[in-house]
């Protein structure tokens, strides 16, 4: 059975930090890029980051740039997703999604996994 576990999530400050992580199995974790997508509240789903199964590529939305960074450890099939300098904006929940193939791309329906997701609030 496949599974994505998000975790990590919660209340934080602004400006705070937070590290989400994405534990994935059920799957050949290193055969599969990975993505993080976030949904606000009454919004739609926003791509934030994505990455290829090697980590030899990343992407980054334009508000996400030079404050999270994507990363994964193959041999523990994990996700990563490190926030800093979180804004009030960055409330939403966050899911991992899985992509076959190795390499992204920021398609809903190309990721035919996809976690629970974690709840992130910023806010003071």
């Amino acid at each position: 059975e496949v599974q994505l576990v998000e975790s990590g999530g919660g209340l934080v400050q602004p400006g705070g930090s937070l590290r989400l992580s994405c534990a994935a199995s059920g799957f050949t974790f290193d055969d599969y890029a990975m993505s993080w997508v976030r949904q606000a509240p009454g919004k739609g789903l926003e791509w934030v980051s994505a990455i290829t199964w090697n980590a030899d590529s990343t992407y980054y939305a334009d508000s996400m740039k030079g404050r999270f960074t994507i990363s994964r450890d193959n041999a523990k099939n994990t996700l990563y997703l490190q926030m800093n300098s979180l804004k009030s904006e960055d409330t939403a929940v966050y899911y991992c999604a899985a992509r076959s193939g190795g390499s992204y791309n920021l398609k809903r329906l190309d990721y035919p996994y996809w976690g629970q997701g974690t709840q992130v609030t910023v806010s003071s």
